[in-house]
C-alpha cells in the first residue's frame, strides 16, 4: 500500500474527505519524525514502537573487489512491532 491508497482508506473509514485525511496523516508522520529527531521513541500500543538507533563505525568489504572499506557511523530508524501486530501477521 502506498501513501495515496492509505489516505483513501483513512478517508473512507473516518468519513473525512481525502484532503482532510491527507492532512491528518501528514501531521502524524510529522510528529513521529520530530520525535525521532529529538531521539525520543514513539510507542503506539498494539501497533509498535519507532526508535532511533545508532550504528557505530565499522569495516566492511567491497563485494566486487574484496577490498576493506570503512563504513561511517550513522543513525537509523527501527520499528519493533507490538504484540497485537506480531500475532496478527503470524
Amino acid at each position: 500500500m502506498r501513501k495515496p491508497e492509505l489516505v483513501a482508506a483513512v478517508a473512507q473509514k473516518t468519513d473525512l474527505n481525502r484532503e482532510q485525511a491527507h492532512r491528518v496523516l501528514e501531521a502524524v508522520f510529522g510528529e513521529i519524525t520530530q520525535a525521532l529527531h529529538r531521539q525520543d521513541s514513539v510507542t503506539l500500543v498494539g501497533f509498535g514502537t519507532f526508535l532511533q538507533r545508532h550504528r557505530g563505525a565499522r569495516m566492511g568489504k567491497n563485494p566486487q573487489t574484496g577490498e576493506p572499506v570503512k563504513i561511517r557511523a550513522s543513525n537509523t530508524v527501527s520499528f519493533k512491532p507490538g504484540k497485537a501486530l506480531r500475532e496478527l501477521i503470524g
